[in-house]
């Protein structure tokens, strides 16, 4: 069985206080100045300075590294970055690890170079959910972002859509990890590169000089660094191959209007995080909602959880909930000290057979500080209330508050928002998107991204989408004394938070079949139920036998789901063509077709993130950003293709039925 368990790295600290890997038997940095020697083998034979020096605000300039470590390259990159790039340029790492550092072993590494503290302390606040796979990270208000891959280097990197600058080799040496060399990585070091990319490593190995010219670098020796007598670096003069790649999944070619704009329709998590990632690249975003506030609907619940409906095995859906669970709670750290969110954990309780088997499973397929099992006592005890059951704990969950979130993300000085708009269709004209509403033109810009759930139906470029709504309603209910004792979230069919604003927030339900917002007694009541069933002593507590469903407060919204669960992101095409164009793929679904996509210039979508758009949803703005920035992806290939909007026409196309219909029970 295939298993999403890290394998973390065993350092041992040799006298001066150096790790060392206890896997491979070799320093992670020079014994003589680790600091010194990155500055000296990357940053100077890269040509770093004068490239920083020469940078201008469109995208990023791209380093990619074998071998992540302590993180020392990175950090020293990012600090010369600072000094020497203009104040709007901007820097994308881009690392591959196998065996990431403990928490604990990186924050006692970095203790060695106190002249990175100020940039190492913001590394290691972040420095959460490391899971198997892409990690992206954050820093300086968008000026330098992180990508963390994960697993072994040649397969992640051949899920990397990214054009390479620089690259950084600093796997341990070829001797004691030979397959950190092997010619299957050095073709993907020239997949990622583009002319004048430049190379550099601490080892002159005549193996990896021959293997990275025969991949297309022209190599040169210099002198190393300390005891080392020589290295290596170069330039990327091959010419890339040239090999057939799904036209329905490549990026859009961007419109060829200049102007850094974008529409942004709906203002609850989904549109608040796609307008973020663009205006901390430096877009002016028109965020467009048409109720009277932002996060009214299902982004309206006063308290939601960073749930996690995990499998043991690397499934797509895992390893976007993986990916988004870990961007969500790092952006959270941008805002630690806000009231409106509590990073307290929860506690996924056994309340049936089902959830009894499974769990053992999960505990195995994890790691313990990412989640562990624990008895009925045990989870008692962190919860503060007494259980039935034994849980799974996630110590890294909590809940927010969502409209809290939404308005922190749109604090920026490039997004405007405009409220009580009801957007009615869009018109492509003259390389500009007009989106008009009731009364005329509400806005213009080359880029939209559509982000209002359900109603992305309503537009003619977006109908088709196999999207639906379904009801869910949350109950509130007043906090007293002895419910305060709650101390983590409580999940099992439904939820209870800890007390915000002396309320608790429980839920939630699922109705299939309602399609209004008005809230129901009978829904509230099945809430009370759910929660009799999370914990009788709690419901004694919060004295919920008394209490008058018809008097209590809720919130009720429509969440937006797709028939695979996943959310729908990415650019968007005109479907009754591409249909056509690729109508070949009904014969033979393995057909390689060439025809370009017929893509509607500038358009995008984000929807359908169902119950979880907490965790989702901001990584899913990164995702657009970077492809209308046309920027380094912040998923591997498999994740991006399978939010993409075009997989539905497509998966029609090769099994020649209505997609939903494919779908057991989806919903």
């Amino acid at each position: 069985m295939t298993t999403t368990q890290l394998q973390h790295a065993h350092i041992d600290w040799n006298e001066q206080g150096q790790p060392l890997s206890a896997e491979f038997a070799d320093v992670y940095f020079s014994k003589q100045s680790g600091l010194d020697e990155s500055r000296y083998v990357f940053i100077q034979h890269n040509q770093l300075t004068e490239r920083f020096q020469q940078l201008d605000n469109s995208t990023p300039f791209v380093v990619a590294e074998t071998g992540f470590g302590t993180g020392l390259n990175f950090l020293a990159c990012w600090q010369h970055f600072l000094q020497q790039a203009p104040e709007h340029a901007r820097l994308h790492f881009i690392s591959v690890e196998k065996h990431p550092l403990h928490a604990a072993d990186l924050q006692l590494a970095l203790t060695l170079w106190p002249e990175l503290e100020p940039l190492s302390a913001q590394l290691l606040q972040q420095y959460l959910i490391i899971q198997p796979g892409y990690q992206h990270f954050i820093f300086q208000q968008g000026r330098v972002c992180l990508t963390l891959l994960i697993g072994e280097a040649s397969e992640q990197l051949s899920q990397l859509d990214a054009q390479v600058d620089a690259w950084f080799l600093d796997g341990f040496a070829p001797s004691k990890n030979p397959d950190m060399w092997s010619d299957a990585l050095f073709s993907q070091l020239a997949r990622l590169a583009k002319p004048q990319t430049t190379l550099a490593t601490f080892t002159s190995a005549g193996f990896v000089r021959r293997g990275l010219q025969a991949a297309g670098f022209s190599m040169q020796r210099h002198p190393g660094f300390g005891h080392k007598r020589e290295m290596l670096s170069g330039v990327f003069s091959g010419s890339h191959t040239a090999s057939w790649a799904a036209p329905w999944f490549a990026r859009p070619t961007q419109p060829s209007n200049p102007e850094k704009h974008a529409v942004i329709i709906g203002a609850g998590i989904s549109g608040c995080a796609s307008a973020y990632s663009l205006a901390i690249r430096g877009w002016r975003v028109t965020l467009i909602e048409r109720n009277p506030h932002i996060a009214q609907e299902a982004s309206g619940n006063p308290q939601g959880v960073l749930y996690l409906k995990l499998s043991a095995h690397q499934t797509n859906l895992t390893q976007l909930i993986l990916a988004g669970f870990g961007f969500s709670r790092r952006l959270l750290t941008h805002w630690s000290e806000n009231p409106h969110f509590d990073c307290c954990g929860l506690l996924q309780l056994a309340y049936n057979a089902k959830e009894q088997q499974r769990q053992p499973q999960l505990a195995a397929a994890f790691n313990p500080e990412f989640l562990r099992p624990l008895t009925a006592p045990q989870a008692s005890e962190l919860a503060g209330v007494p259980l039935a059951m034994g849980a799974l704990f996630y110590p890294e969950s909590g809940w927010i508050q969502p409209a809290e979130l939404c308005r922190l993300l749109i604090e920026h000085e490039n997004i405007k928002l405009l409220t009580k708009q009801q957007v009615t269709h869009l018109n492509y004209q003259h390389q500009q998107w007009h989106i008009q509403g009731e009364h005329g033109c509400i806005a213009q810009a080359p880029i939209v991204i559509i982000a209002n759930a359900n109603a992305a139906k309503d537009f003619s470029q977006t109908a088709s989408l196999p999207i639906k709504p379904i009801h869910g309603q949350v109950t509130s209910v007043p906090a007293t004394q002895a419910s305060r004792a709650l101390k983590t979230v409580l999940s099992a069919e439904g939820y209870i938070a800890p007390q915000h604003e002396n309320q608790h927030c429980l839920g939630a339900s699922f109705d299939f079949q309602r399609t209004d917002t008005q809230l129901s007694s009978l829904e509230q009541q099945g809430n009370l139920h759910l929660l009799h069933d999370i914990s009788a002593s709690l419901h004694q507590k919060l004295n919920a036998h008394n209490l008058n469903p018809e008097q209590l407060e809720g919130h009720a919204a429509l969440r937006c789901t797709g028939p695979d669960h996943m959310p729908i992101v990415g650019p968007v095409a005109d479907i009754q063509e591409l249909k056509l164009r690729y109508s070949a793929l009904g014969k033979d679904a393995r057909a390689k077709l060439h025809a370009p996509c017929p893509w509607y210039p500038g358009l995008y979508v984000n929807t359908a993130h169902g119950s979880r758009g907490m965790i989702t949803a901001p990584l899913a703005g990164e995702m657009l950003a970077a492809w209308i920035n046309n920027e380094t992806q912040v998923l591997p290939r498999t994740l991006l293709e399978a939010c993409h909007p075009n997989r539905f026409a497509i998966k029609v196309l090769m099994r020649k039925k209505p997609y939903y219909e494919q779908v057991e029970g989806a919903v």
